[in-house]
């Protein structure tokens, strides 16, 4: 299963990263607990847009960024999952092959 909330933790985390900022100073710029930052970039709390608008503007990053990069992150998760059962089949199918050879 594809969790938005994680994949988004993910991204936030990236682009703090990146920008070479701390949590602490996203916080202040925010005007959002630590914790609760924290446990957004660790996919354990949801955001809220107005959360996620205040966020987007301490890391002066376009919301339409951020989800754009959580979009193309979720596509990459589900092409995964949707492979994984075929190579799976194709796997077991292999072993069948071999054994009754």
């Amino acid at each position: 299963m594809v969790l938005f909330r994680k994949l988004l933790g993910d991204v936030l985390r990236s682009e703090r990263v990146q920008r070479g900022m701390t949590l602490r100073e996203v916080s202040a710029e925010a005007r959002v607990s630590l914790g609760y930052i924290s446990e957004i970039e660790r996919g354990q709390k949801e955001a809220s847009s107005e959360l996620l608008a205040s966020l987007c503007s301490a890391l002066d990053l376009p919301l339409s960024e951020v989800l754009r990069e959580v979009s193309d992150a979720v596509a990459v998760e589900e092409a995964a999952l949707r492979a994984t059962p075929i190579t799976v089949a194709r796997a077991q199918a292999a072993d069948v092959v071999a054994s009754a050879a």
